[in-house]
């Protein structure tokens, strides 16, 4: 065994599930797959009620982040997983609001076991301030015909410089959280994305706020690249009650619904 590399323990499955609560019924851990997102769709095509359903897994092969985009890193050095929310009874166009919440529930639950304090970069990255590294990444798809949508992250743990797929991604060990144990994380993260959820179901006021305060995004200087290839640059200024970004070019207020977004220095044109 390489002395250099950190210890990375499995995740304990049984105690994982005794710590479970609603709206949380069922969690399963698998050594390797290719995309727990894709496993869970996969599963309410077959038939199955994913509503609730937790999946972990300690090495994905072929995981994937926005517009198909892979990504991998080693095993046991991330939390992997995704998981099914009923969205029965909540209207649709507010279902682009679940990876904002869920960036909510990350940001809180690696703050409460860690100490660690990160922000948010809309819509669905978990950042080291406005320019830092990506701690984690969020990927939601709609697992069609029940109305279920499938949340899947990926957080970086253990993973080492050498190691990262990419060299804007970080991880906790990299911001001096030393050896992170990943199942009391993995308890912390589940228990905020239910409370997060529960907020997002009942209309919460508190949603919206907490993602504003966690945002590196809101204040930042912008540019989007839109579906199409068009550009637009100006300062973040809020998201709306959709969870879509409203960023000022200084001519208009323009609402975006998707886009990949680069934070800009500020005097950057």
């Amino acid at each position: 065994m390489d002395d250099r590399q950190p210890n990375r323990p499995p995740l304990d499955a049984a105690a994982l599930r005794e710590s479970l609560s609603a709206p949380w019924h069922q969690l399963d851990v698998v050594d390797e797959t290719g995309s727990t997102n894709a496993d869970l769709i996969a599963r309410a095509a077959d038939g199955e009620e994913i509503a609730g359903s937790v999946l972990l897994a300690e090495y994905q092969n072929a995981g994937r982040g926005r517009h198909g985009r892979q990504w991998s890193a080693p095993p046991r050095s991330q939390l992997a997983l995704s998981v099914g929310v009923d969205a029965s009874g909540v209207p649709a166009d507010t279902w682009g609001w679940l990876p904002l919440a869920t960036g909510v529930a990350v940001v809180d639950a690696v703050a409460e076991v860690t100490g660690v304090r990160v922000g948010l970069k809309w819509p669905n990255d978990v950042l080291v301030g406005p320019g830092g590294g990506k701690l984690a990444g969020i990927l939601a798809e709609v697992a069609s015909p029940a109305p279920v949508v499938v949340v899947g992250l990926g957080l970086n743990v253990t993973m080492t410089t050498d190691e990262a797929p990419d060299p804007r991604a970080t991880s906790l060990t990299q911001l001096g959280a030393g050896t992170v144990d990943r199942n009391p994380l993995a308890q912390a993260l589940l228990r905020h994305l239910a409370a997060r959820f529960a907020g997002w179901r009942n209309g919460d006021p508190g949603l919206a706020a907490d993602y504003r305060a966690r945002s590196v995004t809101i204040g930042s200087r912008v540019r989007a690249i839109l579906p199409g290839d068009n550009e637009l640059v100006g300062t973040a200024v809020d998201v709306d009650e959709l969870g879509r970004l409203i960023i000022d070019t200084g001519a208009e207020r323009a609402t975006v619904s998707a886009g990949d977004i680069t934070h800009l220095r500020p005097d950057a044109p």
